[in-house]
């Protein structure tokens, strides 16, 4: 088995504890790094896809998001010597009055390990908030807004209207369990994202 297949198949099963060592084999044998974290990558889509059919649950996905993140610990370095290009900051939230962040945490993730640095700013936060951070960082190409309960879709209308105005450019992207594609589309988001796999598609398919 090549490193790189068995690096792929440490992150789907998420054995984080062996995935820093395989990483570093896999750039001792010669791999390049790019190659190693697209390996990754397509890893956590596999995940992804798994979860959006209900094969595996939430646990098993922060598992191996928690085993993708100690891959690319061992690769930063090696990536930031390669010149690897970023495709940008994408600054995310939980809108307000909602207080919840496992479903914002592995879309956060999923859409770090598609090649996004990203900026978190947690929970019940106002609409304004989003248009600062994005003021307030360089290279901001994406806000992904995140609301999981039917209560605070009002605010998640508001936030992305509040943004939109202010950032007329800017690509917004949400989602939640109450959140329609066609309620996207009605409040004025660029895109919507049933889970965390398909998030970081999506992500990728808005700024690119």
């Amino acid at each position: 088995m090549s490193k790189i297949v068995e690096v792929k198949a440490l992150v789907e099963s998420g054995k984080s504890k062996k995935v820093g060592a395989a990483v570093q084999e896999a750039l001792d044998t010669g791999n390049q790094p790019a190659e190693i974290l697209a390996a990754m990558v397509d890893s956590m889509s596999v995940v992804g896809d798994k979860f959006s059919t209900g094969e595996i649950f939430v646990p098993e996905m922060l598992i191996a998001a928690k085993a993708m993140s100690r891959g690319v610990e061992v690769l930063k370095p090696h990536l930031a010597g390669a010149g690897a290009v970023s495709l940008g900051t994408c600054v995310i939230g939980t809108v307000a009055g909602d207080l919840h962040d496992i479903g914002k945490n592995l879309v956060s993730m999923m859409i770090e390990s598609a090649g996004f640095e990203m900026v978190d700013l947690g929970v019940d936060v106002p609409a304004e908030n989003f248009v600062k951070a994005v003021n307030d960082n360089d290279n901001v190409v994406l806000v992904a807004c995140s609301g999981l309960l039917t209560t605070t879709m009002p605010a998640l209308k508001e936030a992305v209207q509040t943004i939109k105005t202010a950032l007329p450019d800017m690509k917004v992207i949400v989602g939640g369990a109450p959140v329609t594609p066609e309620y996207a589309a009605e409040i004025g988001a660029d895109g919507y994202a049933p889970d965390a796999g398909s998030a970081a598609v999506k992500a990728k398919e808005l700024v690119m």
